[in-house]
């Protein structure tokens, strides 16, 4: 099997990052260690527009300007550290990648989503992962839990019902390719969704 591209994706307290341990801890043992990775990140200069992205700014921030900028840094991503990897036969996993515009930019932000399809198709030439592992949780129950991390970043502050309509574009773009995305229950214990990925990456990868 080529080199695989997973992406894990998800509201803010889905539990990302644990289960993309989960899941680097399976590719690990079928693979060889993968490249673990995220966006928007990835490299120096893709994690200092991060850094930016994130940040509380005195001056708004325009809806274009940030889905912009989430643009740079996923091409410098994918032409820096994914491509290459994938290239040179590496497993690549990532804690987002471009659904994550459609949910938080489209859904949230409400820029039209044919705009966003035409920018991804512009920057990322087709590029897109081989499997995508949506956690799902309500809005209210993924604030909660990023709540108790500590300080909210310039995202995390945004109100509920913003988080619902990322959820609701998350939906949407799981009901588009749905070959692609598997939409996961992300409202149990952590091990409970631990096994509903390595039982998803099991089915697929069979």
């Amino acid at each position: 099997m080529k080199p695989q591209f997973i992406s894990i994706e998800g509201l803010e307290g889905a539990g990302k990052s644990t289960q993309r341990d989960v899941l680097a801890a399976w590719v690990t043992k079928h693979s060889g260690p993968p490249m673990v990775t995220r966006e928007p990140g990835g490299t120096v200069m893709a994690e200092q527009i991060r850094s930016v992205l994130l940040a509380h700014h005195d001056e708004p921030v325009d809806v274009w300007t940030e889905l912009l900028l989430v643009f740079a840094a996923r091409r410098q991503h994918l032409s820096t550290a994914i491509r290459p990897a994938l290239t040179n036969g590496q497993w690549v996993v990532s804690d987002r990648f471009t659904d994550a515009s459609y949910a938080y930019q489209g859904g949230g932000r409400g820029i039209p989503w044919e705009h966003i399809v035409d920018l991804e198709s512009r920057v990322l030439e087709g590029f897109k992962p081989d499997l995508t592992l949506w956690l799902d949780c309500p809005a209210e129950v993924g604030l909660a839990r990023a709540r108790q991390r500590g300080e909210l970043d310039r995202i995390e502050t945004e109100d509920v019902d913003f988080f619902e309509r990322c959820r609701t574009a998350y939906e949407r773009r799981c009901s588009e390719d749905p070959g692609r995305i598997i939409r996961l229950d992300a409202t149990g214990t952590i091990a409970s969704v631990s096994a509903a990925v390595i039982h998803a990456l099991e089915a697929h990868y069979s």
